[in-house]
Protein backbone atom coordinates (compact mmCIF):
# COMPACT_ATOMS: atom_id res chain seq x y z
CA UNK A 1 0.00 0.00 0.00
CA UNK A 2 1.23 3.75 -1.15
CA UNK A 3 0.83 5.83 1.70
CA UNK A 4 -0.29 9.48 -0.07
CA UNK A 5 -1.48 12.37 2.06
CA UNK A 6 -4.66 14.85 1.33
CA UNK A 7 -1.92 17.68 2.02
CA UNK A 8 0.51 16.28 -0.87
CA UNK A 9 -2.16 16.24 -3.12
CA UNK A 10 -3.06 20.12 -1.96
CA UNK A 11 0.28 20.79 -2.64
CA UNK A 12 0.99 18.67 -6.01
CA UNK A 13 -2.97 18.89 -7.21
CA UNK A 14 -5.00 21.44 -5.59
CA UNK A 15 -2.74 24.84 -5.18
CA UNK A 16 -1.12 24.85 -8.78
CA UNK A 17 -4.91 24.89 -10.46
CA UNK A 18 -6.19 27.50 -7.95
CA UNK A 19 -2.69 29.47 -8.32
CA UNK A 20 -3.15 29.10 -12.49
CA UNK A 21 -7.28 30.17 -11.89
CA UNK A 22 -5.98 33.18 -10.04
CA UNK A 23 -3.71 34.44 -12.26
CA UNK A 24 -6.22 34.41 -15.03
CA UNK A 25 -8.82 35.77 -13.17
CA UNK A 26 -6.27 38.73 -12.13
CA UNK A 27 -4.82 39.74 -15.91
CA UNK A 28 -8.74 39.57 -16.99
CA UNK A 29 -8.94 42.28 -13.66
CA UNK A 30 -6.08 44.28 -15.31
CA UNK A 31 -3.37 43.34 -12.75
CA UNK A 32 0.19 43.37 -13.83
CA UNK A 33 1.86 39.94 -14.05
CA UNK A 34 4.25 41.45 -11.52
CA UNK A 35 1.49 42.23 -9.07
CA UNK A 36 -0.09 38.82 -9.56
CA UNK A 37 3.13 37.07 -8.32
CA UNK A 38 3.53 39.31 -5.52
CA UNK A 39 0.04 38.37 -4.45
CA UNK A 40 0.42 34.38 -5.19
CA UNK A 41 4.08 34.38 -3.80
CA UNK A 42 5.29 33.02 -7.23
CA UNK A 43 8.06 33.84 -10.02
CA UNK A 44 6.58 36.33 -12.76
CA UNK A 45 7.50 33.46 -14.96
CA UNK A 46 5.56 31.12 -13.13
CA UNK A 47 2.41 33.61 -13.70
CA UNK A 48 3.07 33.92 -17.64
CA UNK A 49 3.04 29.77 -17.63
CA UNK A 50 -0.36 29.89 -15.82
CA UNK A 51 -1.81 32.67 -17.93
CA UNK A 52 -0.47 30.81 -21.41
CA UNK A 53 -2.52 27.60 -19.67
CA UNK A 54 0.97 25.84 -19.41
CA UNK A 55 0.65 25.59 -15.48
CA UNK A 56 -0.85 22.57 -15.38
CA UNK A 57 -3.59 21.32 -12.63
CA UNK A 58 -6.48 19.44 -11.93
CA UNK A 59 -9.77 20.31 -14.37
CA UNK A 60 -11.60 18.70 -11.05
CA UNK A 61 -10.93 21.34 -9.19
CA UNK A 62 -11.51 23.60 -11.99
CA UNK A 63 -14.90 22.55 -12.96
CA UNK A 64 -15.61 22.40 -8.74
CA UNK A 65 -18.55 25.42 -8.15
CA UNK A 66 -17.08 26.02 -4.65
CA UNK A 67 -13.45 26.46 -6.08
CA UNK A 68 -14.72 28.55 -8.87
CA UNK A 69 -16.81 30.91 -6.49
CA UNK A 70 -13.96 31.04 -4.17
CA UNK A 71 -11.39 31.81 -6.62
CA UNK A 72 -13.87 34.56 -8.11
CA UNK A 73 -14.07 35.73 -4.57
CA UNK A 74 -10.51 36.45 -4.10
CA UNK A 75 -9.87 38.35 -7.09
CA UNK A 76 -12.46 40.60 -6.52
CA UNK A 77 -10.74 41.20 -3.20
CA UNK A 78 -7.59 41.64 -3.89
CA UNK A 79 -8.32 43.69 -7.18
CA UNK A 80 -10.51 46.21 -5.39
CA UNK A 81 -8.42 46.15 -2.07
CA UNK A 82 -11.04 44.68 0.26
CA UNK A 83 -8.51 41.54 0.65
CA UNK A 84 -5.35 41.32 1.45
CA UNK A 85 -2.87 38.38 1.71
CA UNK A 86 -4.68 37.56 5.32
CA UNK A 87 -7.89 37.03 3.93
CA UNK A 88 -7.63 35.02 0.51
CA UNK A 89 -5.33 32.71 3.03
CA UNK A 90 -8.61 32.43 4.94
CA UNK A 91 -10.51 31.50 2.03
CA UNK A 92 -8.30 29.25 0.71
CA UNK A 93 -7.84 27.22 3.96
CA UNK A 94 -11.57 27.28 4.17
CA UNK A 95 -12.15 25.78 0.96
CA UNK A 96 -9.74 23.46 1.22
CA UNK A 97 -11.19 21.99 4.61
CA UNK A 98 -14.23 21.60 2.46
CA UNK A 99 -12.79 20.03 -0.31
CA UNK A 100 -11.65 17.48 2.55
CA UNK A 101 -14.68 16.83 3.46
CA UNK A 102 -16.03 14.40 0.76
CA UNK A 103 -15.10 16.70 -1.62
CA UNK A 104 -12.54 16.62 -4.23
CA UNK A 105 -9.63 16.05 -2.26
CA UNK A 106 -11.56 13.35 -0.60
CA UNK A 107 -11.85 11.94 -4.26
CA UNK A 108 -8.90 12.27 -5.28
CA UNK A 109 -7.33 10.84 -2.41
CA UNK A 110 -9.14 7.60 -2.90
CA UNK A 111 -7.94 7.06 -6.27
CA UNK A 112 -4.18 7.44 -5.08
CA UNK A 113 -5.29 5.17 -2.09
CA UNK A 114 -7.63 2.39 -3.50
CA UNK A 115 -7.48 0.73 0.08
CA UNK A 116 -9.98 3.96 1.00
CA UNK A 117 -12.62 3.05 -0.96
CA UNK A 118 -15.87 1.49 0.83
CA UNK A 119 -13.97 2.48 4.22
CA UNK A 120 -16.37 5.21 4.83
CA UNK A 121 -12.96 7.13 5.76
CA UNK A 122 -13.23 10.19 7.65
CA UNK A 123 -9.68 10.93 8.50
CA UNK A 124 -9.60 14.73 7.45
CA UNK A 125 -13.47 15.34 8.88
CA UNK A 126 -12.80 13.84 12.55
CA UNK A 127 -9.91 16.22 12.42
CA UNK A 128 -12.04 19.25 12.47
CA UNK A 129 -12.65 20.36 16.06
CA UNK A 130 -15.89 22.27 15.95
CA UNK A 131 -14.75 24.39 18.83
CA UNK A 132 -12.13 25.07 17.07
CA UNK A 133 -14.18 26.17 14.10
CA UNK A 134 -16.67 28.24 15.92
CA UNK A 135 -13.88 30.06 17.44
CA UNK A 136 -12.55 30.70 13.63
CA UNK A 137 -15.69 31.32 11.93
CA UNK A 138 -15.95 34.15 14.90
CA UNK A 139 -12.64 35.71 14.40
CA UNK A 140 -13.07 35.41 10.96
CA UNK A 141 -16.36 37.27 11.26
CA UNK A 142 -15.38 40.08 13.65
CA UNK A 143 -12.19 40.61 11.32
CA UNK A 144 -14.54 41.30 8.03
CA UNK A 145 -17.14 43.25 9.70
CA UNK A 146 -14.07 45.60 11.68
CA UNK A 147 -13.09 45.82 7.55
CA UNK A 148 -16.43 46.77 6.83
CA UNK A 149 -16.52 49.08 8.94
CA UNK A 150 -13.20 50.46 8.15
CA UNK A 151 -14.74 51.49 4.61
CA UNK A 152 -18.51 52.97 5.96
CA UNK A 153 -18.59 56.55 4.94
CA UNK A 154 -19.48 58.61 7.70
CA UNK A 155 -18.29 56.04 10.34
CA UNK A 156 -15.24 58.53 11.18
CA UNK A 157 -17.77 61.07 12.63
CA UNK A 158 -18.91 58.78 14.94
CA UNK A 159 -16.37 57.35 16.60
CA UNK A 160 -16.14 58.30 20.34
CA UNK A 161 -13.14 59.69 22.29
CA UNK A 162 -12.38 56.12 23.94
CA UNK A 163 -12.70 54.44 20.50
CA UNK A 164 -15.30 52.02 18.72
CA UNK A 165 -15.44 47.81 18.89
CA UNK A 166 -17.27 45.15 17.23
CA UNK A 167 -17.59 42.26 19.02
CA UNK A 168 -19.10 39.09 18.52
CA UNK A 169 -19.48 35.79 20.96
CA UNK A 170 -19.45 32.49 20.62
CA UNK A 171 -22.34 30.24 21.15
CA UNK A 172 -23.32 29.67 24.50
CA UNK A 173 -21.11 32.09 25.51
CA UNK A 174 -20.43 32.61 29.41
CA UNK A 175 -17.79 35.05 29.98
CA UNK A 176 -15.56 37.91 28.01
CA UNK A 177 -13.11 35.21 27.21
CA UNK A 178 -15.89 33.83 24.81
CA UNK A 179 -16.21 37.48 23.08
CA UNK A 180 -14.02 38.16 20.02
CA UNK A 181 -13.29 41.97 19.43
CA UNK A 182 -10.26 44.23 18.24
CA UNK A 183 -7.62 44.36 20.78
CA UNK A 184 -6.91 48.36 21.33
CA UNK A 185 -10.36 49.17 20.30
CA UNK A 186 -10.71 50.92 16.51
CA UNK A 187 -9.70 54.82 16.31
CA UNK A 188 -10.25 57.53 13.64
CA UNK A 189 -7.39 59.71 12.57
CA UNK A 190 -7.74 62.41 10.11
CA UNK A 191 -10.80 60.90 8.73
CA UNK A 192 -9.22 57.45 8.39
CA UNK A 193 -10.44 54.41 10.58
CA UNK A 194 -7.12 52.48 12.24
CA UNK A 195 -7.66 49.04 12.82
CA UNK A 196 -4.31 48.18 15.32
CA UNK A 197 -4.58 44.45 15.16
CA UNK A 198 -6.66 41.24 13.91
CA UNK A 199 -9.57 40.39 16.45
CA UNK A 200 -8.88 38.26 19.91
CA UNK A 201 -10.92 36.78 22.45
CA UNK A 202 -11.54 38.87 26.06
CA UNK A 203 -10.07 42.08 23.92
CA UNK A 204 -12.61 43.92 25.11
CA UNK A 205 -14.60 44.07 28.78
CA UNK A 206 -16.92 47.41 26.89
CA UNK A 207 -18.53 45.56 24.05
CA UNK A 208 -18.21 41.87 25.60
CA UNK A 209 -20.84 42.91 28.31
CA UNK A 210 -23.40 44.60 25.68
CA UNK A 211 -22.98 41.29 23.97
CA UNK A 212 -23.18 38.87 26.88
CA UNK A 213 -26.04 40.91 28.18
CA UNK A 214 -28.29 40.29 24.43
CA UNK A 215 -27.60 36.53 24.34
CA UNK A 216 -28.43 36.11 27.47
CA UNK A 217 -31.77 37.32 26.72
CA UNK A 218 -31.99 36.35 22.87
CA UNK A 219 -29.09 33.67 21.98
CA UNK A 220 -29.58 34.30 18.46
CA UNK A 221 -28.56 38.05 19.04
CA UNK A 222 -24.12 37.26 19.57
CA UNK A 223 -22.71 40.83 18.44
CA UNK A 224 -22.63 44.35 18.62
CA UNK A 225 -20.97 47.88 17.95
CA UNK A 226 -20.80 50.85 20.21
CA UNK A 227 -20.28 53.89 18.51
CA UNK A 228 -21.68 57.66 20.32
CA UNK A 229 -24.88 58.64 19.90
CA UNK A 230 -25.92 60.53 17.52
CA UNK A 231 -29.60 61.89 16.38
CA UNK A 232 -29.45 61.53 13.04
CA UNK A 233 -28.72 57.91 13.41
CA UNK A 234 -31.25 57.46 15.93
CA UNK A 235 -33.76 58.73 13.42
CA UNK A 236 -32.24 56.55 10.77
CA UNK A 237 -33.10 53.44 12.86
CA UNK A 238 -36.58 54.74 13.48
CA UNK A 239 -37.28 55.42 9.93
CA UNK A 240 -36.07 51.72 9.27
CA UNK A 241 -39.19 50.30 11.47
CA UNK A 242 -36.30 50.25 14.78
CA UNK A 243 -37.31 51.43 18.15
CA UNK A 244 -34.06 52.23 19.86
CA UNK A 245 -34.18 51.65 23.27
CA UNK A 246 -32.87 54.17 25.91
CA UNK A 247 -30.89 53.14 28.74
CA UNK A 248 -29.32 55.07 31.56
CA UNK A 249 -25.45 55.64 31.34
CA UNK A 250 -24.22 55.30 35.01
CA UNK A 251 -25.04 51.94 36.32
CA UNK A 252 -22.44 50.23 38.61
CA UNK A 253 -23.28 46.83 36.54
CA UNK A 254 -24.25 47.69 33.13
CA UNK A 255 -24.61 44.10 31.61
CA UNK A 256 -27.45 43.78 34.58
CA UNK A 257 -29.11 46.95 33.38
CA UNK A 258 -29.44 45.98 29.73
CA UNK A 259 -30.74 42.40 30.61
CA UNK A 260 -33.07 44.33 32.85
CA UNK A 261 -34.08 46.98 29.79
CA UNK A 262 -34.21 44.14 27.37
CA UNK A 263 -36.39 42.19 29.58
CA UNK A 264 -39.08 45.38 30.24
CA UNK A 265 -38.86 44.72 26.34
CA UNK A 266 -38.48 40.80 25.73
CA UNK A 267 -36.61 41.42 23.07
CA UNK A 268 -33.38 42.94 22.32
CA UNK A 269 -33.55 45.71 19.97
CA UNK A 270 -31.34 46.21 16.58
CA UNK A 271 -29.90 49.61 18.75
CA UNK A 272 -29.50 50.86 22.11
CA UNK A 273 -28.29 54.10 23.72
CA UNK A 274 -27.78 56.04 26.23
CA UNK A 275 -26.87 60.16 26.63
CA UNK A 276 -23.76 59.77 28.86
CA UNK A 277 -23.15 60.75 32.23
CA UNK A 278 -20.80 62.56 34.23
CA UNK A 279 -17.11 61.27 32.56
CA UNK A 280 -19.01 58.76 30.45
CA UNK A 281 -19.69 59.71 27.12
CA UNK A 282 -22.91 59.70 24.78
CA UNK A 283 -22.91 55.78 23.48
CA UNK A 284 -24.85 53.60 20.95
CA UNK A 285 -25.11 49.84 20.35
CA UNK A 286 -25.68 48.48 17.40
CA UNK A 287 -26.45 44.88 17.88
CA UNK A 288 -26.75 41.57 15.03
CA UNK A 289 -26.70 38.39 15.24
CA UNK A 290 -23.15 38.34 13.77
CA UNK A 291 -20.16 41.00 13.79
CA UNK A 292 -21.26 41.57 9.82
CA UNK A 293 -24.99 41.73 10.46
CA UNK A 294 -24.46 44.50 12.87
CA UNK A 295 -21.79 45.96 10.94
CA UNK A 296 -24.22 46.12 7.73
CA UNK A 297 -27.09 47.53 9.69
CA UNK A 298 -25.07 50.25 10.75
CA UNK A 299 -23.60 50.86 7.28
CA UNK A 300 -27.25 51.39 6.20
CA UNK A 301 -27.66 53.50 9.02
CA UNK A 302 -25.30 55.83 8.16
CA UNK A 303 -26.20 55.95 4.83
CA UNK A 304 -29.94 56.85 6.21
CA UNK A 305 -28.37 59.42 8.66
CA UNK A 306 -26.01 60.79 6.20
CA UNK A 307 -29.42 61.97 3.50
CA UNK A 308 -30.83 63.86 6.69
CA UNK A 309 -27.79 65.67 6.96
Amino acid sequence: MSLVLPSELVVDRFLPTVRAMLAARLTDRGMTQQEIAANLGVTQAAVSKYVSGDGGGDDRFRDDPETVATVDRIADGLTSGEMDGYDALAELLSLVRSLEDRGPICELHEEEMPELRGLGCDLCVRGLDPDVRAERDVLTNVRTAARTLASTPGMAEIIPNVGTNVGMALPDARDETDVAAIPGRIYAMSGRIEIPANPEFGASKHVATAVLAATDVDPDIRAAINVATDDTLLEAARERGIDPLEFDADYEDRGEHLRDRFDERDTVPRVAFHRGAFGIEPTTYVFGSSASDAADLLDALLEGSSMER
